[in-house]
Formats: C-alpha cells, sequence, structure tokens
C-alpha cells in the first residue's frame, strides 16, 4: 500500500506522521508481525466489528488503500483485515460496522480469532489517532444505470470531491440530476403543469376581473352623464 504524506492536509495529525514508517505495508504487518512490533504504521479501511471492552475499544477493520488525505478507497478490494484497540470509549453506534476510518497506530504483534470456521491471524494495533470518516451523501450511480454520453462516466465517484472534478460537477449533476428526476417522476410533471396552469387561469382571471371593473365604471359613467343631460333638457 502506497500513500503521500506531503502536499496535503491529511487527516492524521502531524506528530503521529512524524512518526509513521512509510516503508510498512499491511502485507509487511501480515506477513511478519513480529518484525514490525513497537512500529507506528498509518493503516484504515471498513469497520467489520466494535466491541467495548473494560480496557478501551477493539476495532475490527478490513484494510483497503488510502489516498493522499488518508481517506480509505476502492473498498471492494481488501488484503485483509486488523485489530485495533483505543484505550478510550469510542461508541459503537457511531464506530459502527461500515463506516471508514484512517488510524495511526503503534504495532503490538499479531492476535489470532475465530473468523468463521477458521483461525485468523490479526495485525494488532493501539491507536494513536484515529479519523472516523462521514457517511458520504454526494449523489452516486445507480448500479444499473449507465449513461455512456456522461463525461464523468467512469470516473470513480470518491474522486469527484477533488480537482480537477469537484467544480464541474458541482454544477453538472445538480442540473442534471434535477431534469431526470423530473423526466422519471410523471406525478411530478403532473403536479409542475398543474401549477403553471393554475397560476394561468389565476391570471386570465384576474385581467377579466380588472376589465370587466373598467367597464362597469365606464357604464356607470355613461348612465350618469345621459341622466345629467336629461336634467339640463327638462
Amino acid at each position: 500500500m502506497a500513500f503521500a504524506l506531503a502536499g496535503c492536509a491529511h487527516v492524521i495529525s502531524k506528530e503521529i506522521l512524524m512518526e509513521v514508517d512509510k516503508g510498512i505495508s499491511y502485507e509487511k504487518l501480515s506477513n511478519n508481525p513480529g518484525e514490525y512490533k513497537g512500529k507506528t504504521v498509518l493503516l484504515g479501511g471498513i469497520i467489520v466489528k466494535t466491541e467495548n471492552k473494560k480496557d478501551g475499544t477493539l476495532l475490527e477493520i478490513y484494510e483497503t488503500a488510502l489516498d493522499s488525505y488518508g481517506e480509505p478507497i476502492n473498498t471492494d478490494l481488501s488484503k485483509g483485515r486488523f485489530l485495533a484497540m483505543d484505550k478510550g470509549f469510542l461508541d459503537s453506534e457511531i464506530y459502527r460496522a461500515g463506516r471508514k476510518v484512517t488510524i495511526g497506530g503503534v504495532m503490538n504483534g499479531v492476535e489470532v480469532m475465530k473468523l468463521g470456521e477458521i483461525d485468523y491471524s490479526y495485525p494488532y494495533l493501539v491507536i494513536k489517532d484515529i479519523h472516523l470518516w462521514e457517511e458520504d451523501p454526494s449523489f452516486k450511480y445507480d448500479p444499473y444505470y449507465q449513461n455512456l454520453w456522461d463525461p464523468l462516466w467512469g470516473v470513480p465517484w470518491h474522486s469527484w470531491r477533488y480537482y480537477p472534478y469537484w467544480p464541474y460537477t458541482r454544477y453538472y449533476y445538480n442540473n442534471t440530476y434535477r431534469y431526470y428526476s423530473n423526466q422519471e417522476n410523471p406525478k411530478r410533471q403532473d403536479n409542475d403543469k398543474g401549477r403553471v396552469m393554475q397560476k394561468a387561469l389565476e391570471k386570465t382571471q384576474n385581467n377579466n376581473s380588472q376589465e370587466n371593473s373598467v367597464k362597469i365604471q365606464n357604464n356607470k359613467g355613461s348612465v350618469i352623464e345621459k341622466i345629467q343631460e336629461k336634467k339640463q333638457n327638462d
């Protein structure tokens, strides 16, 4: 696993990043856990399970690659699992299964636990710094949707927030999503048409009312004039 620690705002503190041995990957930890005991490493991935214990909170995580900000990416690809112990309390409803985390921690050996019916050797970290990533509400493609005319089709969605995609995707997808939402929702279209017709009818009625009031005033004026003329003649 390769990652960049400079040139961008990393989520792990600078102090911990200074301690991280950039040459230690998950594969090395998994293959030779004893060799790297006591080393500070940077790992991240997706929480599988959270267990609150008397001496802290134990996270079981499946590892993924990290981008230059430290965010887990390519979350459907993993080289294995690891354990991370935080000496404090991490609420299991917040640090729940499926959330992305990035961890700077000290390698503390290996722990063998049951994974299904097999004995699995987990690299074991003691957490020095942890970042829980926000759940991303940004627009994602439906798995059954394909638009080969879309200029960003095929660009990984996690890249959309970064340069050079974000300035364009923000405008493009706000407008595109609004358009297709209307196209795919006939009821919404009918409601929109109904509102337009209602406004047009109200406007017509208002105009007719104004015209009628003018006619009535003109008629009143004509009647008064005729009455006055008749009085003068008499």
